[in-house]
């Protein structure tokens, strides 16, 4: 019997340390499994945090001017941006042992797997913060033991490489709030129109309840049923210890007050314009299109939402209602900052930006860069030369060029350089053109800026070959800046979603032109406003001059297919253009004027809160009252002098002499002569 005894107990121990050793092994090769795991997961590195982002363009003022975000709005904020009510109810309603465990509540998840196997599915999750952080980053929604066992992997890694609070941070950026706001503070513009480091408690506690079903437990969808979830997390959070029973009780009784629409959340602004900053950080600057379509970008720009939206505007209110085109540009002198762009009638119906890739021929708006360079070559506003029918000859005699003036209509006497850019002369134009030789303006326009292609052929002065709106708009800016030239800003900063700088742009600036010279040319190209002027021909800006209030020069131009106007202030210098894309012919009588008229109520309204500035006189420059009809000074044989600036030095010196007298008074008795033949011509045809 004591045999049989002692062969028990030896089998006993045998099986004992049978099953001893095997679970030795188990422990071993479990041990060994969990170390090869956690190698294998550090040695892949910290998993790659990149999600979609809204990217956001800021106006001059710091508004947003647009956004991309391919259907999810989603801006990144960091966690100390964020309301720590928030977070506190997020934690006390998703994890509330988030910062004890290492990616999983085991409590949790034994509960969990007892209902699902209970079910006979996967109906009950236990995922903590990092689980759902890892599924927002890597992985869909379908409840499958491959997902979750993909799920815990990713959430060991994240464990292992990153803080708490950087999954926090993360977690709170991508959760889904429904309304396609992705991340906390898209979901804070959207149900509150504020930041989410402002949410209140009440608030805060409501939208710590959505991500569970978005579209369910929305306020927007169902209150009743989002107030009944927000007194859960409430009291959660007492429990928590993060507020006291009283601050719950305040919390749901607070009424809360919804927006439709975030504060974020903008009507594009400007769409030519920022066509314009896409391709050139696309470009030029290099960025990855996808890194710009949906990288979390902050993209700050010069635009001036108040100067778009009166372009926008007097673009409306003057365009006819047919085919023509349009094309406008505003640039802030003194940076080159672009701060208005309209590149088209109708953005949706036509993108094509004409502000930037059309080239039409400027007409007399080319002249300016002619007469700076008579200036340079020793010519003066008093320089005179006949207006009269001219035929030219030019290539060694081989060919000839017969200009005419406007409705021809010549003076057939001396005309003073100041009285030709008022009356937009084109004999004067041409006469000083052929003098200078006509490869100086060649030249001179490329010192001012402009890059088409040019010919030095006489009717370049006439401005026949074609450039572009933007390109002749800042070739005026060193008229308005005395001799600065610019290079157009349209971006100043990029910045990614972590705050570091990816480009910066500063302004481009470079004194190459006199600023004797170039004041002086401001102080010509006020005088198509005077019609005080008027003689032989009216001034080209009598029809719009009612409508600018301040201090502005300026040349319009024009051709059978275009019409343009280019002027300038102190502070903004515009260009504006008009014409058919197929280059029809223009009707004068009821489409010459649209691009002044544009040009006039622009400036007047984009600069309404501006001071009302004078062009700043440069030392070496001094004022005369000369008369404009023939350059001398004023006095009583003349006394219709004009307050006229020149080189110091240059100035006439002697004023009208009889025989100018005289010539008046030949012009006013051949007045009265050809009265007299009229009414004798009528009596007769009377009688």
């Amino acid at each position: 019997m004591e045999v049989v005894i002692q062969r028990k107990a030896r089998k006993r121990w045998r099986l004992f340390r049978l099953w001893l050793r095997l679970l030795l092994i188990v422990l071993v090769l479990g041990a060994g499994s969990a170390v090869s795991l956690l190698s294998y997961i550090k040695m892949q590195g910290p998993p790659p945090l990149q999600v979609s982002q809204t990217t956001v363009l800021y106006g001059h003022d710091m508004s947003v001017i647009g956004e991309h975000h391919q259907g999810q709005q989603r801006y990144w904020v960091a966690l100390d941006e964020i309301s720590p009510y928030l977070k506190e109810a997020t934690i006390s309603i998703e994890d509330r042992k988030f910062y004890q465990h290492h990616g999983f509540d085991l409590t949790r998840i034994g509960g969990a797997v007892v209902a699902n196997l209970r079910a006979g599915s996967m109906a009950q999750g236990a995922s903590t913060i990092t689980q759902q952080y890892a599924r927002n980053l890597y992985l869909g929604h379908d409840k499958t033991w491959n997902r979750k066992a993909q799920e815990a992997l990713y959430a060991l890694r994240l464990e292992m490489h990153y803080t708490k609070d950087d999954i926090l941070e993360g977690y709170l950026n991508t959760i889904y709030y429904g309304h396609g706001a992705y991340g906390i503070e898209a979901a804070a513009q959207h149900f509150f129109g504020k930041k989410a480091a402002n949410l209140t408690l009440a608030e805060a506690s409501m939208l710590a309840g959505v991500p569970k079903g978005p579209s369910y437990y929305s306020p927007l969808v169902d209150e009743d049923r989002a107030k009944a979830r927000q007194e859960i997390i409430l009291q959660s959070m007492v429990e928590n210890g993060y507020i006291t029973a009283q601050e719950a009780e305040e919390a749901i009784n607070e009424a809360l007050d919804y927006v439709t629409d975030g504060g974020m959340r903008s009507e594009t602004i400007g769409p030519y314009f920022q066509d314009v900053v896409e391709e050139q950080l696309v470009e030029e600057v290099g960025l990855d299109p996808a890194l710009l379509e949906s990288g979390g970008l902050h993209i700050y720009t010069t635009l001036d939402p108040h100067m778009q939206e009166e372009a926008e505007r007097w673009v409306e209110v003057e365009m006819p209602d047919s085919d023509l085109q349009v094309a406008l540009v505003a640039i802030d002198p003194s940076t080159g900052d672009v701060r208005a762009l309209v590149g088209g009638k109708n953005y949706g119906e036509s993108s094509f930006n004409r502000a930037t890739k059309a080239r039409r021929s400027p007409g007399s708006s080319f002249k300016p860069f002619l007469y700076y360079a008579a200036l340079e070559q020793g010519f003066t506003p008093a320089s005179t030369l006949i207006s009269e029918p001219t035929t030219f000859s030019y290539d060694q005699g081989r060919s000839t060029y017969s200009p005419r003036n406007f409705q021809d209509r010549y003076k057939d006497d001396f005309v003073t350089l100041l009285q030709a850019l008022a009356f937009s002369d084109n004999i004067f134009a041409v006469k000083t053109h052929m003098f200078l030789g006509t490869d100086e303006l060649v030249e001179t326009a490329r010192r001012f800026g402009i890059e088409s292609p040019l010919r030095d052929i006489p009717s370049l002065a006439l401005g026949t070959l074609p450039v572009g709106v933007l390109e002749l708009t800042k070739s005026y800016v060193p008229f308005a800046n005395n001799g600065f030239t610019v290079e157009p800003r349209f971006i100043t900063k990029v910045v990614d979603r972590d705050g570091n700088v990816l480009y910066e742009q500063m302004p481009e600036t470079e004194q190459t032109l006199d600023p004797r010279l170039t004041f002086i040319m401001a102080d010509l190209m006020t005088a198509m406003f005077d019609p005080s002027l008027n003689d032989y021909m009216s001034v080209t800006g009598s029809s719009v001059n009612h409508l600018v209030n301040r201090p502005v020069a300026g040349k319009s131009g024009s051709t059978s297919t275009d019409s343009w106007m280019v002027g300038f202030t102190p502070q903004l210098v515009t260009g504006v253009w008009i014409g058919y894309d197929q280059s029809e012919t223009l009707n004068h009588g009821t489409e010459g004027q649209v691009a002044k008229r544009i040009w006039a109520n622009f400036t007047e309204h984009a600069l309404e809160n501006e001071l009302m500035l004078q062009f700043r006189q440069p030392p070496g420059v001094v004022s005369v009252n000369m008369n404009p009809s023939n350059g001398f000074l004023a006095n009583d044989v003349c006394p219709n002098g004009r307050k006229t600036f020149f080189v110091e030095g240059t100035e006439p010196t002697e004023g009208c002499p009889e025989e100018a007298r005289d010539n008046e008074t030949d012009a006013i008795d051949e007045e009265n002569h050809e009265k007299e033949r009229f009414l004798d011509r009528f009596i007769r045809w009377f009688h």
